[in-house]
């Protein structure tokens, strides 16, 4: 049965029900059964090998890396029913196979054993100095000790873009470390494929996210085998949140499969004009859920044919840049903010990027008081969104722009759909609360323990305030650096051995053929070392930190099965009788009040031009309303009011805005009882009148 166990007095009060072997009170034992003891033993066979512990393999690869973890893996839920544990919401374990296949130098496993896996790129070999990508994103010459296994004198190394960082051995210490949620995002870039010198493969987007799809299969094959056969190793691909809970009360590992590439399903841009249909998304998406993916980006790095990005920095920046022209023939396009909210400084520093250019092309320069990107979520992009959530998908919102993030979210808010992730800081923390607010999750890059601990503590009351945990997403073979060492000589360094957060593991310091990793003097070096940083997060931000992050797991879950479980809800307003104090004259179009109403998003009510206009329906009899959305045409109100009554005379004001800004606009108040609904324009957004493609009205 359950058994409690806690953490020692100094590390917290946090306590986790395991699943532990049935207990058995002891019996007397008599001379008798000492002799048939003694006799079983002399006459009975001898096994050929004692009995391992569950999370201990009987067939692992010799020689191999260490894991240097003792003690058994928690199991089973605390004492609320949750699941615990540690989520990484985004790494990429098969980016080695993205790019043309030699980009991220390494692999995550290989039948033939580590040597084999833990080997550089051809090229670079004998020193580096073809390591072409190091020196083009971050600066230097890219040279390097180019031998993996056994010495890894050079690599992997926390500042090092192109090695591989998520051997399995690795993977499976942060498990034995708390981490119970990992996101293994399928990632790659046609474009950069195609520039990068050095490929084995084809630069196809889509086939490239198969065969990591399949690879992240055959790793989890790989390692049942090592545990004696089909589900039993603690790799567990899942693909609803049911299976991730069960998974996870059996101590094991979830795994949960997203995708990150720049051009889905086809769907780029050039000049432009959009290379992708509708049915291409759908055939898209169709596809992606069928290999196990529950989550994506519909852009990354280049703007598509879906919706903008957020820019990146730097060097880095500038060569993102250059590929978006040599893909799209548009550099990025930048405009003054709207709101709070703005994307990323553009990189403008130079890159080595910049020779691929055609003679004469140059990368723009941009006004520092522009900073958001002109482009937000297209009419494709809004028809991906939507097929998405149909299919009960958690959008990723990091790497697009405000304006398409903006977009995103109202459409989240309307329908009322929690599947809304920020996985790696790419997101603009002003949006922070409303992804809380619609049940979303929330994740911060790998960044060292002081800066993740400070960025962790901004954010603070939202999370408890929406009493949920906190995720990190280590971006692993993500072409991004990871913490540094803080050095051996801080006033507080990690101290080997150190226990786990739920204080039944003991973690020493992780051993790789000859090189043994520290923290305090190799930082977060490869994915093993994530139990290491989160010990540096405890000495360096405090238990409370460390404690949302361990809630991880159960946040996460909590929104994929929100994301799962939601029903679309009735729109009451749906081919009801509608008014309006005035309506536009056209003689081509009708822009009558019942235009708003009709369930076609493609007809619209519009008023005459004034500021005082009114837009009202009649739902036919009395009902609890506690929503309203209203989707803008460009003649948007910039200050309205939504209105309620039961007998159409006598109203009260439920909802009132002085700062609308058009497109899609959802209000939610407490449910009040009403048969009639009016829009109360007071002040307009144009110099046109109002106009609405389509109004909303639901109960909850």
């Amino acid at each position: 049965m359950p058994l409690s166990t806690g953490l020692p007095a100094d590390r917290g009060t946090w306590a986790v029900t395991v699943t532990g072997r049935p207990y058995r009170r002891r019996k007397d034992v008599t001379v008798v059964s000492l002799l048939l003891l003694v006799l079983a033993t002399v006459l009975g066979p001898t096994p050929s090998s004692a009995a391992t512990d569950w999370w201990t393999p009987t067939a692992r690869p010799t020689p191999d890396a260490q894991i240097n973890v003792t003690g058994e893996p928690f199991t089973g839920t605390n004492s609320a029913g949750e699941v615990s544990g540690f989520v990484d919401a985004h790494n990429h374990l098969f980016s080695n196979e993205a790019f043309g296949g030699r980009l991220i130098c390494g692999k995550v496993f290989s039948e033939a054993g580590v040597a084999d896996a833990l080997k550089d790129c051809p090229e670079h070999y004998p020193d580096g100095t073809l390591a072409i990508f190091d020196y083009i994103t971050h600066g230097g010459d890219g040279r390097h000790d180019p031998v993996g296994w056994p010495t890894f004198a050079d690599w992997p190394a926390y500042d090092s873009m192109t090695h591989q960082a998520n051997y399995y051995a690795w993977v499976e210490r942060a498990w034995r470390g708390g981490q119970r949620v990992l996101v293994n995002d399928l990632v790659t870039n046609g474009m950069i494929c195609s520039i990068y010198p050095f490929k084995d493969r084809s630069c196809d987007e889509m086939t490239s996210i198969r065969l990591q799809a399949k690879l992240t299969y055959d790793l989890q094959a790989y390692i049942d085998k090592q545990y004696g056969g089909t589900g039993k190793g603690w790799f567990r691909i899942v693909t609803d949140s049911a299976q991730a809970r069960e998974v996870i009360e059996q101590g094991k590992l979830a795994v949960i499969l997203g995708v990150e590439t720049s051009e889905p399903f086809g769907c780029k841009q050039i000049l432009d004009i959009a290379q992708c249909s509708k049915a291409d998304i759908d055939a898209g998406l169709d596809e992606l859920y069928a290999l196990g993916v529950r989550s994506m980006f519909l852009c990354h790095k280049f703007d598509n044919a879906l919706c903008g990005v957020r820019f990146d920095e730097g060097g880095l920046g500038t060569a993102i840049n250059v590929g978006q022209f040599l893909s799209t023939g548009t550099f990025w396009q930048t405009e003054k903010c709207t709101g709070p909210q703005h994307d990323n400084p553009i990189g403008t520093a130079a890159s080595e990027a910049e020779e691929d250019l055609p003679a004469g092309t140059e990368v723009p320069s941009y006004d520092e008081d522009a900073q958001c990107n002109v482009r937000g979520l297209t009419d494709l992009g809004e028809y991906a969104v939507k097929g998405m959530m149909k299919r009960k998908m958690m959008l990723e919102i990091d790497h697009m722009s405000v304006k398409a993030t903006g977009q995103a979210l109202d459409i989240f808010e309307a329908a009322s759909y929690p599947g809304v992730l920020s996985s790696h800081s790419w997101m603009d923390l002003n949006w922070t609360e409303r992804v809380y607010s619609l049940g979303g999750f929330v994740a911060q890059y790998m960044h060292g323990s002081e800066d993740f601990a400070t960025e962790a503590e901004r954010t603070d009351a939202l999370r408890d305030k929406y009493d949920v945990g906190y995720g990190y997403g280590t971006d692993f073979n993500g072409i991004g650096d990871h913490p540094a060492p803080r050095g051996a000589d801080t006033s507080n360094p990690v101290t080997y051995p150190f226990r786990s957060v739920d204080g039944g593991s003991v973690i020493d310091k992780q051993t790789s053929g000859a090189r043994t990793f520290d923290f305090n003097t190799d930082g977060a070096a490869h994915v093993g070392m994530i139990p290491d940083w989160i010990e540096d997060i405890r000495l360096v931000g405090g238990q409370d930190v460390v404690d949302d992050l361990f809630r991880g797991a159960e946040s996460y879950l909590d929104t994929w099965g929100a994301s799962e479980q939601h029903q679309a809800s009735v729109n009451l307003a749906k081919g009801a009788s509608a008014t309006a104090s005035s309506s536009e004259s056209n003689p081509f179009t009708s822009y009558q009040p019942g235009r708003a109403v009709d369930g076609d998003d493609g007809t619209r009510w519009a008023s005459d031009w004034s500021d005082d206009q009114s837009w009202q329906v009649d739902l036919g009899s009395t009902n609890l309303v506690s929503r309203v959305t209203l989707d803008w045409e460009k003649a948007y109100g910039k200050s309205y009011r939504i209105e309620l009554s039961t007998d159409g005379t006598n109203w009260q004001t439920a909802w009132s805005t002085t700062t609308g800004d058009g497109g899609l606009d959802t209000a939610k108040f407490t449910g009040t009882p009403a048969r009639y609904v009016r829009v109360h324009g007071l002040d307009r957004g144009t110099d046109w009148g109002y106009s609405l493609y389509e109004v909303g009205v639901h109960s909850g």
